[in-house]
């Protein structure tokens, strides 16, 4: 989905190498088995207190710690910041890019039309203004900022904001053309004023401006590389392109045309690729990394309690999950073709397997209590939220093998799952090896490289697929994207006329309890057919030395470093 996540869990091995790729194996039963008999005792384990807020007060269980801006008197100028990430970002192109990872460095070099403040509320970034809506909601007018430079010279104005609209559009493989909905066209009236048309009204379009669709790409850049933009991406932001070594880092640096340099401190920003939880948490602590991603549930109490770390946490507005390839038999965005398999033909075989999962077991047992159950795409903090959208089927083994047997299918019935190849995910993927088996599976594991793994899910090459979302603001983008039968990120195949309407009036509709229940309906749907199985919600665990002011993390999940900086 990476457009998203991979998990993050417990510590494995101690590395002192960046992560690479694994050769592909099938963990076996007994390993599974062997897991089996660990969840059971640890799910007796008390959880682990959090450790200390900044200022030395105890931070409350799953109280959010999101870091505050830096104050300018109290940070030097210059110094590289080391981040490390547990994943390799996908494409540094924001049409086509699909991951998390990707939206770090975005933060760093693709300003948008609008951003998300701390309590994940949108708010103007390259926009001076919440967009004007029509009565009929059929046209949103934007202004834009004065006087603001793409990182190669060229002038920010609406003709070069239309060009990144119209590419998110009409480009081959775009992630954002359905997160657009219905544009029939964009007129720019003056520099400074874009007026969006839609043949019918469309709610989500401001939080989707707020995202990877609202960032603005250098026309001149665009012409020139073409699909190839990511190889030298150019946009607004404090820092600008430098360098990538595949696998291994990426670099950026302060660009002295953004409009609000004086508010940048650092020279540069190095991300540098570090699959191993352990690995990222030692590099934290030796001083080799400043900054640490996904923390792993079983490290950050630990990290909470070094007097020289913060750990920021806000709870995930996305969510981990298992998707089941139902018909994406010719890659995404092609038609969709139902597969032969028992699990992609019966909603019957998917929902045993989702009875199979104990989902408060993997909360306690794997997460040490700090995520949360999910079964759902709408975060129950999210306005849109209802009994409907949280309703949470049960885990009942026993039905799992009666639903298996009304289906016609033999046990143990073998199912295989491609997850991400870092240790995290493996253990949550054992774990789930470990319980499908009482409900009649046998979970057969394919460990890939992360950018393997997206690229295999959108050529419909898999079975099962272990992978999260990181979350939006608006339940739309957690659910028409992946689900509905034009999602452009639909790897399922899911085809569902019913629920493509509920969807349909849901973006459609400007009326607040009438989207609450309709993304309610559309829940309930879901869970009778299962094309996604959502697991739980994770929390944003990111490590901070305390010699860096300014670093935030707020409940989409992103880092934010543009504007952090090392302490006088």
């Amino acid at each position: 989905m990476p457009r998203r996540t991979p998990s993050a869990l417990n510590r494995s091995s101690l590395r002192t190498a960046t992560g690479r790729a694994r050769r592909p194996v099938a963990l076996t039963a007994t390993a599974a088995g062997v897991l089996g008999l660990a969840l059971i005792g640890a799910a007796c384990s008390p959880v682990e207190p959090a450790g200390d807020e900044p200022g030395g007060h105890a931070a409350a269980p799953g109280q959010d710690v999101l870091g505050d801006a830096a104050d300018p008197a109290a940070v030097k100028k210059g110094g590289t910041l080391t981040v490390a990430l547990s994943a390799d970002p996908d494409k540094l192109d924001p049409t086509l890019s699909r991951s998390l990872y990707s939206r770090y460095v975005f933060h760093t070099m693709c300003e948008k039309l609008y951003d998300l403040g701390p309590d994940a509320k949108i708010v103007p970034q390259l926009a001076t203004a919440l967009p004007a809506v029509s009565p009929d909601g059929l046209s949103l007018t934007i202004p834009l900022r004065e006087g603001v430079k793409f990182a190669d010279g060229g002038t920010l104005d609406s003709d070069a904001v239309k060009v990144s609209i119209n590419r998110g559009l009409t480009l081959a493989g775009s992630g954002r053309k359905s997160e657009l909905g219905p544009i029939t066209s964009i007129d720019t009236p003056d520099p400074k004023t874009l007026v969006i048309k839609l043949s019918k009204p469309f709610a989500p379009l401001t939080a989707a401006l707020a995202d990877r669709a609202g960032m603005v790409l250098s026309p001149a850049a665009v012409e020139k590389l073409g699909a190839n933009f990511s190889t030298a991406p150019v946009c607004v932001g404090p820092f600008k392109f430098a360098n990538r070594v595949a696998q291994n880092s990426i670099k950026v640096v302060k660009d002295p045309l953004y409009y609000d340099a004086s508010k940048v401190h650092l020279d540069a920003i190095e991300y540098r690729i570090i699959t191993d939880s352990s690995i990222r948490s030692a590099n934290l602590r030796s001083g080799d990394a400043q900054v640490a991603d996904s923390l792993s549930s079983q490290d950050a109490p630990t990290l909470q309690k070094d007097s020289n770390l913060t750990v920021l946490q806000s709870q995930s507005l996305g969510y981990q999950g298992l998707t089941v390839n139902i018909g994406n038999a010719d890659g995404v965005g092609n038609p969709t073709k139902q597969l032969g398999t028992p699990i992609a033909k019966d909603p019957q075989v998917r929902q045993a397997l989702e009875a199979s999962i104990d989902r408060e077991a993997l909360v306690k047992s794997i997460f040490n209590g700090l995520n949360v159950v999910a079964c759902s795409p709408i975060s129950p903090k999210s306005e849109f939220s209802s009994d409907a959208a949280q309703k949470c089927p049960s885990h009942d083994p026993a039905r799992a093998k009666e639903l298996l047997s009304q289906a016609g299918v033999s046990t143990p019935y073998k199912v295989t799952m491609i997850t991400s190849n870092n240790p995290d995910s493996l253990r949550l993927a054992q774990a789930l090896q470990a319980m499908v088996k009482e409900g009649g599976f046998e979970l057969i594991i394919r460990p890939v490289e992360y950018a393997s793994l997206l690229d295999q899910q959108d050529r419909g090459d898999f079975e099962l697929l272990q992978l999260g979302w990181s979350g939006r603001v608006d339940p739309d983008a957690n659910i028409f994207n992946f689900v509905g039968s034009r999602g452009s990120q639909n790897v399922a195949g899911y085809n569902n006329p019913e629920v493509d309407k509920l969807l349909t009036d849901a973006r459609q509709s400007t009326d607040k309890a009438q989207r609450v229940q309709l993304y309610g309906q559309v829940v309930t749907k879901l869970q009778e057919d299962d094309p996604l199985i959502y697991l739980y919600r994770q929390r944003n665990l990111t490590g901070v030395t305390k010699k860096v002011l300014g670093v935030r993390t707020f409940p989409d999940g992103v880092i934010r470093t543009a504007f952090a900086g090392y302490a006088q």
